[in-house]
């Protein structure tokens, strides 16, 4: 049986043995990259610097959020705009794998300035096992290059040390639970954040789309379970989909854009089967995508399980 306070005690000493000077480390906010940090932070104290870039890509409130989150663990931290690069840097690109591997390789050169202006020589990851299991290698074959892994580029400067990459979803949040962290029992949000749940060209506009739907998604689900009229999923997004279809807004023709309900149960994130969402909800989640979110006028529902599809789109 998995002991998480034995966990905590063992890599503690692990990364004080690993990191001998500074060290930077990648903070999402989500629930891995937030307990990697508070592990490091115990190990290193002030020899540690939280960065957290706000890429342009996250949900709406998250840099809000985790900065208030880094605020009351008392860690080191540092919040990075890197908006408009990010941008620059997807635009024209279509590919899954490509928007992965750019984004992988920009959070690198992000991480290294900010690592040679802290004195830095090692950057710490919450990379966990689905992510390196699925970025494949070896005789693995690769269902998608997750950006901290398959997604970095080949050439790096500083010492790479991941502390949880043994560990999957369940067992890194009854680590959280045991070190008292505020977002242990968060729905997983891909590093790639909203660039993978924008199928096709990655542009402000089109992510704005889906920050939006992804909030109404967000909280009609969870005020559903709150009232207790379903359990609260593992992971519940939105998705925008690059094709339009003809709608109609009182008396005139629209062409408008399609969005894609996610939501789906899982243990681990290595398998999974979609939610059965009560009709109602998805009543609501529609009406209210229709009705707030603009250009959209189709909402449709993913009943597909892992596997054979993935839990994200892209």
């Amino acid at each position: 049986m998995f002991d998480a306070r034995a966990f905590v005690e063992e890599q503690v000493e692990a990364l004080r043995a690993a990191v001998q000077g500074r060290a930077i480390i990648a903070c999402s906010g989500g629930v891995d990259s937030t307990t990697a940090t508070v592990l490091a932070s115990r190990a290193l104290g002030d020899r540690l610097l939280a960065v957290y870039v706000d890429t342009g890509l996250m949900r709406k409130g998250e840099t809000g959020d985790v900065e208030e989150t880094l605020r009351g663990l008392g860690v080191n931290h540092r919040i990075v705009d890197a908006a408009e690069e990010y941008f620059r840097a997807l635009s024209g690109v279509t590919d899954p794998e490509k928007k992965r591997h750019i984004i992988g390789n920009k959070f690198i050169e992000l991480f290294e300035r900010e690592a040679a202006s802290f004195g830095a020589d090692t950057l710490v990851q919450g990379t966990i096992a689905p992510d390196w299991i699925e970025s494949g290698g070896q005789l693995r074959d690769r269902i998608k290059s997750h950006h901290n892994v398959a997604g970095l580029p080949a050439v790096m400067k500083l010492k790479l040390v991941e502390p949880l990459r043994d560990l999957y979803k369940d067992e890194v949040r009854q680590v959280a639970r045991a070190l008292g962290v505020r977002v242990a029992e968060r729905q997983p949000f891909p590093g790639p954040a909203l660039a993978v749940r924008v199928l096709g060209e990655v542009m402000p506009e089109r992510v704005a789309v889906v920050r939006d739907a992804c909030a109404i998604v967000e909280e009609e689900i969870e005020a559903a379970a709150r009232a207790g009229s379903m359990k609260l999923p593992w992971q519940y997004f939105a998705v925008l989909l690059p094709v339009q279809s003809v709608g109609v807004h009182g008396d005139v023709r629209v062409y408008g854009h399609t969005v894609a309900v996610r939501s789906i149960e899982s243990v681990d994130g290595m398998s999974g089967t979609y939610s059965r969402i009560p009709h109602e909800v998805l009543d609501r989640i529609s009406v209210r995508i229709t009705n707030e979110v603009r250009g959209v006028n189709r909402v449709v529902y993913d009943v597909s399980n892992k596997p054979p599809a993935t839990i994200e789109w892209e």
